[in-house]
């Protein structure tokens, strides 16, 4: 017979945990309160002297400082989720700016009132818990349970960053992450049309010139310089239609993600080959031309990696849709190991995902297999109203 699985026991290291935990909210009450008290009166009692100003500013960084262990405590003992909040938003630069900053930041205002609050808390919950532990411990989990959900609550409710603030710092992460792409995307451009159509132009025209200086004289060397010419113009321009499609394949326009991810599959170079298969649904409907052209490059990048370093026999990609978004997954059987290192290949496909409020998902033990899973919303339109 197999074991029952064991039961947290009610007085395991979870209870205890948030015993300590209630103990030493009174130390850190008081001292977050002395601090809180005296740095914000002073400060606000010399706020008409060159003192007060910085004075409150750097009683407002202690208080959020104090939010920052309270965070941390809450997580390891409360099993709180919350996430770290970024610092203070500068506007200006120098020492003013950073006072300006902590003066109008929200999280320190709410982390100065939880300091001021946590003094009668902590005196509530020391007693408490102390005679719980005395003469109380059959009630005792039951009461900890209790006593660390007001305390969650207090934490999350005035410690928790600001959604606006936060959304904020994505925004301009994704602004970055866009921009530097679309500086990288130029700099290949560039490079590709300075040393690949640019320079057979420059070789033709240079051959169009002698050919035209030798036609009276030797009209024969002068029909073979043309036709080398010739040969040079269909040159450059499969190198311009290469770099067109890479700056986006007009087959993505005109039939959508379908044939466009058919004819990248086509290119790749997996001995087994790519099978592609896409149901976008049948009313025919098409994702946003900015996701479509993400989806695109995406599955591009990955086949690319497929048959550069994966060492795979065969790859499949699955485009759907499911409940509004764009859901794309690429697999292949090789040796597996990739991860989303920073600065890597990946990483920049995450980096381009996630500026759409897109998932990008690595599954790639080593051996094998590699499996690599989209998320993109179908409407950009859509996704903004939603964060909205």
């Amino acid at each position: 017979m197999a074991e029952e699985p064991k039961r947290p026991s009610l007085y395991g290291a979870r209870m205890w945990g948030q015993v300590q935990h209630q103990l030493v909210n009174l130390p850190l009450g008081i001292a977050g309160f002395v601090f809180t008290v005296v740095t914000l009166s002073v400060g606000l009692g010399l706020a008409v002297t060159v003192a007060g100003l910085p004075l409150l500013a750097l009683g407002l960084a202690g208080c959020r400082w104090l939010g920052g262990v309270a965070r941390a405590r809450a997580r390891a003992a409360l099993g709180s989720g919350m996430p770290e909040p970024g610092p203070p938003v500068v506007t200006r630069p120098g020492f003013a700016g950073r006072v300006i900053a902590a003066l109008t930041d929200p999280l320190g205002w709410r982390s100065a009132l939880y300091c001021v609050l946590l003094l009668p808390w902590g005196v509530l919950g020391f007693a408490l818990t102390l005679v719980l532990l005395v003469v109380g411990w059959p009630a005792l989990p039951w009461a900890m349970r209790g006593l660390a959900f007001v305390d969650r609550v207090l934490v999350e409710s005035l410690l928790c960053p600001n959604a606006l603030v936060q959304r904020v710092r994505e925004l301009e992460d994704d602004r970055g992450t866009v921009v530097d792409a679309a500086a990288a995307d130029l700099r290949r451009i560039e490079r590709d049309l300075h040393d690949g159509a640019q320079a057979r132009l420059v070789a033709l025209a240079m051959d169009l010139g002698l050919a035209k200086e030798k036609l009276s004289e030797d009209p024969a060397s002068a029909a073979e310089m043309v036709d080398a010419a010739h040969g040079e113009v269909k040159l450059a321009l499969q190198e311009l239609r290469d770099l067109a499609r890479g700056i986006h394949p007009a087959v993505l326009t005109d039939r959508g993600l379908d044939a466009a991810l058919s004819a990248v599959a086509a290119r790749c170079t997996v001995p087994g080959g790519v099978k592609v298969h896409v149901d976008l649904g049948a009313d025919g409907t098409r994702p946003d031309s900015a996701v479509e052209g993400i989806a695109y490059f995406t599955v591009s990048e990955l086949l690319t990696n497929i048959s550069k370093h994966a060492g795979a026999r065969s790859a499949t990609v699955d485009v759907w849709r499911h409940e509004g978004r764009l859901m794309l997954l690429v697999q292949d059987d090789g040796r597996g190991g990739a991860s989303v290192a920073p600065g890597g290949g990946l990483a920049g496909l995450a980096e381009r995902v996630g500026a759409v409020d897109g998932v990008f998902l690595v599954e790639s033990p080593e051996g094998g297999p590699t499996s690599v899973t989209v998320e993109l919303p179908w409407s950009t339109r859509a996704a903004r109203a939603a964060r909205a």
